[in-house]
């Protein structure tokens, strides 16, 4: 795990999920963004560790996910 996850407040930081997204409890990742790193987790159980990964990465994924 990345260690600013470690000292990061979870609860303060902004997530965000898809527009696609219900509110009924299905399955839904929130994305939360700090100046190091991006937080990807799952909305059903916030309480478990987020997976970091670096911003150059998370744009690398997102455009593939884009052209997919």
């Amino acid at each position: 795990m990345n260690p600013e996850a470690r000292v990061l407040n979870l609860a303060a930081l902004s997530w965000s999920k898809s527009s696609y997204s219900s509110n009924e409890g299905g399955e839904c990742v929130e994305v939360a963004a700090t100046g190091q790193a991006v937080l990807v987790r799952d909305s059903k159980d916030v309480t478990r560790p987020p997976l970091t990964v670096s911003p150059a990465r998370w744009a690398l994924f997102a455009r593939y996910a884009a052209d997919a």
